[in-house]
């Protein structure tokens, strides 16, 4: 059986912290700024943790066990 290929997509969107959580970019931020405001733009940027309910998932993606 050969080893599993880690998944292009999954590499460039996720990133692993020391701790071992899975960080992401928030959506929003690509098109249609002007109507948003420099809070909300600014509050997209810091990114989000993966909710733990999809972390093995994309363990699975990104690591190629």
């Amino acid at each position: 059986m050969p080893k599993m290929k880690t998944k292009s997509a999954a590499k460039k969107r996720f990133r692993t912290t020391a701790t071992g959580k899975i960080k992401r970019a928030c959506s929003g931020k690509n098109h249609i700024l002007t109507k948003k405001d420099r809070k909300r733009k600014n509050n997209l940027c810091d990114g989000a943790f993966v909710d733990a309910t999809q972390q093995k998932t994309i363990q699975t993606l990104i690591y190629n066990k």
